[in-house]
């Protein structure tokens, strides 16, 4: 690796970003944006909730956001999101192909024209990019639910975005 190279995660990494690395002016910058991204994401979802501030709101934490070299103007942005009990999310889409990978408890997704499915631990769920995200909420009323979410996306576009 060059002297000048950002630290990986791990030697298969690729020179993924960890949040918890950021040693050097590279790093930091691309960890901000990392940060950034997780605000737009709980900013998003609790002004699309105002009126419904009692209610339970997802909680999204970054884990790793790339650059992709070979798909030129696209990143790839790692989460975990965490539904508390009896979260239900706002309508909304991503310009990404996102990836879901359920961990704990037990979620319910969908998108327009799409069936309802539930999603347990090691079940998976995918959005394209013009996917309209209509159902995503906790099956439970007592037990969280956690997932990750791998989105391939425009560098410089929001993570969510509004859907009628």
């Amino acid at each position: 690796m060059p002297p000048d190279a950002p630290p990986s995660s791990s030697p298969h990494s690729g020179g993924a970003i960890p949040i918890t690395n950021i040693t050097n002016t590279g790093v930091a910058m691309r960890s901000s944006r990392i940060v950034r991204t997780a605000l737009v994401l709980s900013f998003s979802a609790l002004s699309a909730q105002a009126g419904r501030a009692a209610e339970p709101q997802p909680v999204v934490a970054p884990l790793m956001l790339k650059d992709l070299a070979d798909l030129p103007g696209r990143e790839m942005l790692m989460i975990t999101v965490v539904y508390p009990p009896g979260t239900v999310e706002h309508v909304h889409r991503h310009d990404a192909y996102a990836f879901v990978y359920v961990l704990e408890g037990s979620i319910i997704e969908g998108v327009r024209g799409g069936k309802e499915v539930t999603l347990t631990p090691g079940q998976t769920f995918y959005e394209g990019p013009g996917d309209v995200h209509t159902v995503g909420r906790n099956a439970s009323m007592t037990k969280p639910a956690k997932f990750v979410v791998v989105l391939v996306k425009k560098k410089g576009v929001d993570t969510v975005l509004p859907a009628e």
